[in-house]
């Protein structure tokens, strides 16, 4: 950087050295030019009095060149002519400290120095922060810190364009920071120095399957096949497989290869809850879904006498266990008893879908006032938990007050 700011300072010692020798050739040029002037229409007077001598038009040629030179000499003041040379060199200096502040002031403006003083700061933190991303023991970077080093891997790869090791991590700290372009831009270079690393593939294969670009799914599944060609088992060209066709609405592909994954998680797997509501998932969006919760609501006599004007009934389904409902629905008073179903269009989340659970239960409260939270006085009524498998029917009475 040091380069840098000696390049500047010589741009702007340059600039004033062009700036005052302009001034001074001006002025200089204007006192030679009043000169070389004046000596022209000298010699041109002495050549039309010659002229007119020969003529007989004048009589006292003498006297006339006398008075032509004594005119001369009137316009040329000797003892200014110091003055002069020397107060033009006080004129520039305005113009010079204007100059300097000009410059200074558009590079502190659109010169970027801040982001410079950044980069420059990111340049000497740089080697401290990779070390601290080696250390399993060392404190985790931040974002803000993994957003450095980023940086300064990225200007360290400007010198050494063919290090397989640091375009890999660029690639990999573009994901965790959702930089797409740069893990993209990353990978495939990664991919030019060593085109037959299958993780890389994997890795790069990711990055576009989070694309919102058509094109990048589409490249992602070609890329995707070609792995699970050399190794149909391997879980995670699988699930990636599978998360990209559902992007892209092919579920039956997603659901061939969760169902892969399934036959391979061991039985004690944690992931195979997830997989297989990905795969109930996938047949509700995909129209093979057809499990339906049919309830029936009934409303004990004394509730009924002193229903409110204007009171809403709401019905959320949980699974028994956790509180987090994992359907719900809204709808007007009316009478009652009241006959409804349920499917998965009323799941709170995609990924806890009504079909994918394996018990239920179900509670119906009827709010004065059309608030979502339970208010004290609210009339409500909750089944039992349930065995489900898709297409039971339950029922729930109205009985209780909220305390």
């Amino acid at each position: 950087m040091s380069a840098f700011w000696i390049t500047l300072l010589l741009l702007l010692l340059a600039a004033c050295v062009l700036f005052l020798a302009a001034g001074w050739r001006q002025r200089q040029a204007s006192a030679g030019d009043r000169d070389r002037l004046n000596q022209r229409f000298y010699h041109q007077r002495l050549s039309e009095l010659a002229e007119d001598e020969e003529q007989g038009v004048v009589a006292e040629r003498p006297v006339m060149e006398r008075e032509l030179q004594q005119t001369l000499l009137a316009d040329i003041p000797p003892t200014q002519t110091a003055q002069a040379h020397s107060s033009s060199r006080w004129i520039l200096l305005p113009g010079l400290i204007v100059l300097l502040l000009v410059s200074l002031g558009t590079y502190l403006k659109v010169g970027g120095l801040a982001q410079l003083t950044g980069w420059m700061q990111v340049q000497q933190d740089y080697p401290a922060l990779r070390a601290r991303l080696m250390d399993p023991a060392a404190k985790p970077l931040t974002m803000e810190e993994l957003a450095w080093l980023q940086l300064g891997l990225r200007s360290a790869l400007q010198s050494q364009p063919d290090n397989l090791n640091d375009w890999t991590m660029l690639g990999r700290l573009g994901m965790v920071l959702n930089n797409a372009s740069i893990a993209s831009q990353a990978f495939e270079r990664a991919l030019q120095l060593a085109p037959n690393d299958p993780g890389l593939k994997q890795d790069y294969a990711e990055v576009l399957t989070r694309s919102s670009d058509p094109q990048d799914n589409r490249q992602a599944a070609l890329l995707l096949h070609e792995l699970l060609k050399a190794d149909r088992h391997n879980l995670r060209t699988l699930g990636l497989l599978a998360f990209n066709a559902f992007e892209q609405q092919q579920y039956d592909q997603a659901i061939d290869a969760w169902q892969t994954l399934l036959t391979l998680l061991p039985a004690n797997d944690e992931r195979r809850v997830m997989i297989a509501r990905s795969i109930e998932q996938a047949k509700t969006a995909a129209g093979q879904q057809s499990s339906q919760l049919a309830l029936s609501i009934s409303l004990m006599p004394q509730a009924e006498k002193i229903l409110p004007q204007g009171g809403v009934l709401y019905i959320s389904v949980t699974d028994g266990v956790s509180p987090v409902p994992v359907a719900v629905k809204r709808l007007p008073l009316s009478h009652f008893p009241l006959s409804l179903t349920l499917d998965d269009s009323n799941a709170m989340m995609p990924d806890r879908l009504l079909s994918a659970q394996h018990q239920l239960q179900v509670r119906a409260r009827i709010s004065r006032d059309g608030s979502a939270n339970a208010r004290s006085g609210d009339w409500f009524g909750l089944s039992a938990v349930m065995p489900w498998d898709g297409h039971q029917q339950m029922a729930v009475e109205i009985n209780q007050q909220q305390p």
